[in-house]
């Protein structure tokens, strides 16, 4: 008899999403969260994922994207991956604005890009134990975040990740005070 493979819980809706982002073919269309007793599930390319509702208002609270804690779906090489992924698409939009002010949608692309870029590392932040200096090598699982790792090691070193984020959240604030 097989057993069933169990689903795996995300934090929020935003991490679930972005760990099918990570996962799933990019021909796969993520379907609509499905509402359950506890749970929304979240589907894409036949992967499924669980987000509570308690983590999802839990995270809200406290003003964290991806959720409350250390996220069991995505390691800290793939938030590096998806932080960069963020800042990319948040200055395409930062320099597209500027030859077209005045777009609203687009004014709050850049705004949630550069949020979500700094956020993403933040995430990758939360895996370095109190008192040391960088991101543990067992913290790295995935295939993506242990080539991230290999590649940059020096990216997962507290102080890289705290400047890289403050470069991201000084981006946004620039662009704010220039277009706001």
């Amino acid at each position: 008899m097989e057993q069933a493979v169990p689903i795996p819980y995300a934090r929020t809706l935003a991490e679930a999403r972005l760990y099918l982002a990570l996962t799933v073919d990019e021909a796969a269309h993520e379907e609509p969260p499905v509402e359950g007793p506890e749970a929304w599930t979240v589907r894409s390319g036949g992967v499924e994922v669980l987000v509570p509702y308690a983590s999802e208002a839990e995270a809200r609270d406290e003003g964290e994207r991806f959720g409350v804690g250390l996220s069991e779906l995505i390691d800290p090489g793939q938030w590096r991956l998806a932080g960069a992924g963020y800042a990319r698409r948040a200055l395409a939009d930062d320099l597209e604005y500027t030859e077209e002010p005045g777009d609203e949608g687009l004014f709050q692309r850049v705004v949630s890009g550069w949020e979500a870029a700094g956020d993403a590392l933040g995430e990758a932040l939360k895996f370095i134990p109190p008192g040391e200096d960088e991101v543990p090598a067992e913290a790295f699982w995935t295939e993506a975040g242990l080539a991230a790792r290999e590649a940059e090691p020096d990216c997962f070193l507290r102080d890289r990740l705290a400047e890289d984020i403050a470069f991201y959240r000084q981006n946004l604030d620039d662009f704010r005070r220039l277009n706001g």
